[in-house]
């Protein structure tokens, strides 16, 4: 059972404040729970030590993006004065096996601009219906002298990787990264600058450049790479990356979110990508928080951009035929991401306006065939792992992989139309994504679909507009 809560923050925003002039307060919490009860409790407020990046002109998420929400409100008018959207690691646990037979511990932060006289925090949650509701509260006193002014050790100089102007009216992106010795801090700047190329030659990240900053932060750390435990790596990296998240060889996260969050303070961000220093596949996204990519993997291009997707506009994984390490949906629920749905009305198709005239919902594809494939990829990629053998063996298999999935999707009557293509979100049946192919849904060189596209640039708008 879910416990209901509210935070109050004491501390007001106005408009005066909720500027790129403000100081940068950060709210760390603990999230503890399983698959069916989740609590909330406070650890500590943190001024961090760089400006507000955002823009004062957009301070209220208007997306209906992320599985949360939180809201700050001026105590003494009851107005929204920010707000935003977002996912969280707990959230993806508690989709998890583990997470119905035992209990577990997430550190979560929020960052607005620094208040100057109460507010509430209102944190909330969708429900099965999709609507927030309120689940977490607490009050503080800003002005108290337990709020943290002290700036964290430096973890080195920031990177100027691409600078478009004032931080206010742009998307600042933080290519961090982790397991980077002090002697690979070049090798870390040449990887940053080759995978922030490469973004940009995406749509719609491509038009929009001239809306972003990048910055490169790399602490250094002890030992080259980072922790893979399904081989017997361990490492203590800074940002504390590791693969094998929840059990998935190749899914990386850090859950050390306080190191994360004290040295990305050192940089003006809004979103941040972690470069991990290795050569085995991996990545991972999550809406709002973070995404990574193994720096040196071949497909580290395509997993930078995919992963990128997941973070910055919340966009659903289409694919549904590779191992993942949550379970089944126990019914369709209609996603919040906006790249999927579960098409219960036709007629309320959240993509309904990009329909190509004529086509069919659902929409035909050759789906027998690409599944038929697809399982005997699973086959010989768990061949590959049982026996331990290299890693470009498994190199080779993506890339053969590629190329017999580009031909299928490519040969259906409504290859190229935005339509309604069933398989999407892990699952065989009951969700559809919009087009037949994508970044989001393999690793062929396609773009972004339509819907997908469009989603990214209204996150765009909510920075730089």
């Amino acid at each position: 059972m879910t416990v209901p809560l509210v935070v109050l923050v004491g501390c007001m925003l106005n408009t005066a404040t909720v500027s790129a002039q403000s100081r940068t307060l950060r709210l760390d919490y603990y999230h503890t729970g399983t698959a069916t009860s989740e609590v909330f409790s406070l650890d500590r407020l943190v001024v961090e030590p760089m400006p507000w990046p955002g823009n004062p002109a957009r301070p209220v998420d208007d997306t209906n993006l992320g599985k949360y929400l939180f809201e700050v409100i001026d105590r003494a008018s009851n107005r929204v004065v920010y707000s935003r959207g977002f996912a969280s690691i707990f959230g993806e646990w508690e989709g998890t096996g583990e997470a119905k037979t035992a209990a577990r511990t997430f550190h979560e932060s929020l960052r607005f601009p620094m208040p100057s006289a109460p507010v509430q925090v209102v944190v909330k949650k969708r429900d099965r219906q999709n609507a927030f509701r309120e689940a977490w509260s607490t009050t503080i006193d800003p002005s108290g002298i337990f709020i943290d002014r002290a700036a964290p050790p430096s973890p080195g100089p920031v990177i100027e990787l691409l600078n478009n102007g004032d931080s206010a009216t742009k998307v600042d992106l933080l290519i961090l990264g982790d397991g980077y010795t002090a002697t690979e801090r070049p090798k870390f700047e040449k990887d940053a600058r080759r995978l922030v190329e490469i973004l940009f030659r995406v749509e719609p990240f491509k038009s929009r450049k001239s809306d972003f900053n990048v910055w490169g932060l790399s602490p250094a750390s002890a030992e080259s790479g980072i922790a893979r435990p399904s081989t017997g790596r361990y490492r203590r990296s800074p940002v504390g990356a590791t693969y094998d998240a929840f059990g998935s060889e190749r899914y990386v996260l850090t859950f050390d979110n306080r190191a994360f969050r004290d040295i990305a303070s050192f940089a003006p961000y809004d979103v941040v990508e972690i470069l991990a220093n290795g050569q085995t596949y991996g990545g991972g996204g999550i809406f709002n928080l973070y995404a990574t990519v193994a720096s040196d993997s071949v497909w580290a291009p395509y997993v930078f951009v995919h992963e990128f997707g997941h973070h910055f506009a919340g966009l659903a994984d289409e694919y549904y035929t590779s191992d993942v390490a949550y379970l089944p949906a126990a019914d369709r629920v209609e996603p919040w991401e906006m790249n999927v749905t579960a098409l219960r009305d036709q007629a309320s198709l959240k993509w309904k306006d990009l329909v190509t005239p004529g086509t069919p919902l659902p929409t035909p594809w050759d789906k027998t065939a690409f599944e038929a494939f697809s399982r005997d990829i699973q086959v010989k990629r768990r061949a590959i792992r049982a026996a331990n053998r290299p890693e470009a063996e498994m190199d080779a298999l993506f890339l053969a992989e590629q190329t017999e999935e580009a031909t299928l999707l490519a040969a259906g009557t409504h290859a190229h139309d935005v339509g309604a293509f069933e398989g999407a979100m892990y699952e065989a049946r009951g969700y559809y994504r919009p087009q037949a192919d994508c970044v989001m849904f393999t690793r062929n060189e396609v773009p972004f679909c339509a819907v997908c596209r469009r989603a990214l640039e209204r996150v765009i708008d909510l920075y730089s507009r």
